[in-house]
């Protein structure tokens, strides 16, 4: 076990300065890491898939398998079945192309019942319980703050709300005082997407960090026999 758990450090060790190299520039051993990565992630995913979602909630109850019973009404399951075998016509090659067609179907059912659904929950999230958090009593003074510093939250939150609003009503000019308005929208939207990317890099910095401290921590100090620096 010993020296299984070794040459799992050297792998991932030796992938990961893979990775790094692209830092200086694209390379044969960036390539090898990154197909390899695609090619295992390919793998992991469909045995997840048919583990988790093909073999118990649509092999299983159709065919009655393991400790399912069969049912009539696990019939109904013959349509998702018809319509992944139609979307596997795709594969076919294109000179067949009176057969490949048939898997436009499964795929336009797909994207319009997952448009329908990501729309409610986008609606749901991203609109409506949006509103209702703009729509705070003015005498909130929240968890940890005094009520002038909660009622000048509310106050920015309102008036951002509102510019941002503005500056993207395009059926009057942005001149004059609707111009100002529009105009501090902006300032308060690129705030907003200022932060939202500030935590998308602090997110892969921290991935970095990780990275770094296993190179450090559980390969480097432990292979050469270094004494750690604290």
């Amino acid at each position: 076990m010993e020296i299984m758990h070794t040459i799992g450090i050297w792998t991932a060790a030796l992938l990961t300065l893979c990775i790094f190299s692209f830092l200086y520039r694209d390379n044969p051993f960036y390539k090898f890491a990154e197909h390899l990565f695609v090619g295992v992630s390919a793998g992991y995913w469909f045995c997840l898939y048919y583990h988790q979602t093909i073999h118990p909630k649509l092999l299983a109850p159709l065919f009655g398998l393991g400790d399912e019973i069969w049912h009539t009404s696990n019939l109904v399951l013959i349509i998702p079945l018809v319509l992944s075998i139609m979307m596997l016509m795709r594969l076919i090659p294109k000179q067949w192309k009176d057969v490949a067609w048939v898997s436009r179907w499964p795929i336009a059912f797909m994207v319009g019942t997952g448009s329908g659904i990501f729309f409610m929950g986008y609606l749901r999230t991203n609109v409506i319980e949006q509103i209702q958090s703009t729509l705070i009593p003015l005498t909130y003074q929240g968890e940890t703050y005094g009520p002038w510093a909660g009622l000048l939250g509310i106050i920015i939150l309102i008036f951002g709300t509102f510019t941002g609003l503005v500056y993207f009503f395009f059926s009057k000019a942005h001149t004059g005082y609707f111009g100002i308005l529009a105009k501090t929208g902006i300032y308060f939207l690129m705030v907003s997407f200022g932060a939202s990317f500030g935590y998308t890099v602090m997110a892969r910095i921290s991935l970095l960090i990780g990275r770094m401290q296993f190179l450090l921590f559980d390969w480097i100090y432990p292979t050469f026999n270094l004494s750690l620096p604290f």
